[in-house]
């Protein structure tokens, strides 16, 4: 069931009266718990206390002293995250017996501040390393679109889409390395923001690749994520709203449009249709320089290599442990020589700079999330098909994490058709603008 309840509504509900944080609190708990939902494969761990947290909010908001509009509400946290006095898995088995946090990772830290309960721990990727979401330790949560089939969620933040998505919280933290904030949004039919990598504070995570991890928010809409960043940022400046009327938005052809699914071409046509309607300046180009991006990760790329280097001392004790998908991923890093990663990084330098000049004339660009909806857990039965799917699920995001952009999906899918995204981006650094437009479109494609 797919709830559409935005922040922003949810905050003018709590300033009237109209619900309290308990009853928020107590509907998600509820959902989390029904045994005909996925609540047991989402969350790795519930938080006890957020009821009593809840009457602490509403005492709060009686007595005028809210931390902010917001607190309140309930939200899950991705196993990355710590949590204070709680062990970090990150999806693992691996990490099971590690030591408890010390502290709140800051962007928790921050949620909190702004006064966010913390509703549970979400399912993931192991180590959050694939666009899929299959997790064998801990199950994998089922999407909610089309459950009886038995679908993906799209990972890595499985766990944080579908809590979102079925009414267990009301915004999912998430990281994003290669689309792990965008894929579940746009598999599960919510929105999901990748922002400027060094905008949003990394500690306290559990990393994948020190070069390409960022840190968002998975929401039901492009405001509420743009709201939630602006806690993790420290910019909490209210949006700026954008009209697309005489806006240049490029649609990228290259890679981005490449092997669409009937549904996919469908509903990114149909999203063309209707930006250009409301007054976009829609221009269909080529951006050879994304071709790239392919040569440079034929041998892993960051992501391989920077995870190895984090992993082998813990390979060494416990890879056995280990998801043997995630492991083969991870020990591909052992083959890049010193020469290799820097090469890597002088080609990726490269790159940012002749693809933001070949964007530079445009306010934003855009193209499909994923090139294919969500696929049957069935499908990934053979490690060749596990392989193939996972990086067609990976393929477009990824291009925004190489050069350093920001990117959020929103959904372009019509009523009873498959969930599909639209991604918006950008360069580094234009994440507020971004947003705006990406809010505009939001607006157009549900008009």
């Amino acid at each position: 069931m797919r709830e559409n309840r935005t922040l922003a509504s949810l905050a003018e509900d709590l300033a009237r009266g109209k619900t309290t944080s308990r009853q928020l609190v107590d509907e998600c708990l509820a959902r989390i718990a029904d045994g005909a939902g996925e609540g047991a494969r989402t969350f790795l761990s519930v938080n006890e206390a957020a009821p009593r947290i809840a009457d602490a909010m509403d005492a709060l908001r009686a007595a005028g002293a809210a931390p902010s509009p917001f607190a309140g509400i309930p939200v899950s946290i991705k196993d990355l995250f710590d949590l204070a006095g709680e062990t970090t898995r990150a999806g693992s088995r691996a990490l099971a017996d590690a030591p408890p946090a010390a502290a709140d990772a800051p962007v928790v830290a921050r949620l909190k501040a702004a006064g966010f309960i913390v509703i549970g721990r979400t399912n993931m990727t192991e180590f959050a390393f694939s666009g899929v979401g299959i997790n064998p330790h801990y199950g994998t949560p089922l999407n909610p679109w089309d459950r009886a089939t038995g679908r993906v969620p799209g990972g890595s933040s499985s766990g944080a889409g579908v809590s979102v998505a079925d009414g267990m919280a009301h915004m999912g933290l998430g990281t994003d390395t290669g689309g792990s904030c965008r894929i579940p949004a746009a598999l599960c039919g919510i929105a999901g923001f990748k922002p400027t990598a060094r905008l949003v504070p990394r500690e306290g995570a559990v990393p994948l690749s020190s070069t390409l991890d960022s840190i968002g928010p998975l929401a039901r809409s492009v405001r509420c994520c743009a709201t939630v960043h602006g806690y993790l940022s420290g910019d909490a400046r209210p949006l700026i709203e954008a009209r697309l009327r005489g806006l240049r938005l490029a649609a990228v052809r290259t890679i981005f449009q490449s092997d669409l699914d009937a549904h996919v071409a469908s509903a990114y046509a149909r999203a063309l249709r209707r930006l250009a309607n409301a007054g976009a300046i829609i221009e269909e180009i080529d951006a050879p320089e994304f071709d790239e991006v392919a040569v440079m990760n034929a041998k892993g790329g960051f992501s391989a290599a920077e995870a190895y280097a984090w992993h082998r001392p813990r390979m060494e004790r416990a890879g056995a442990s280990y998801d043997p998908r995630v492991l083969a991923r991870i020990q591909r890093g052992a083959q890049q020589t010193t020469a290799d990663y820097s090469d890597l990084m002088i080609a990726r330098a490269g790159f940012i700079e002749r693809i933001e000049r070949r964007l530079a004339g445009y306010d934003a660009f855009i193209g499909p999330t994923t090139p294919i909806v969500a696929p049957p857990v069935a499908a990934f039965a053979t490690d060749e098909e596990f392989a193939r799917l996972n990086l067609l699920l990976l393929r477009n995001p990824t291009l925004v994490n190489m050069m350093d952009g920001t990117s959020i999906s929103t959904p372009m899918h019509g009523p009873g058709e498959p969930p599909s995204g639209l991604m918006v981006c950008g360069p580094a650094l234009a994440d507020r603008r971004v947003l705006s437009i990406a809010a505009a479109v939001e607006d157009a494609l549900a008009a």
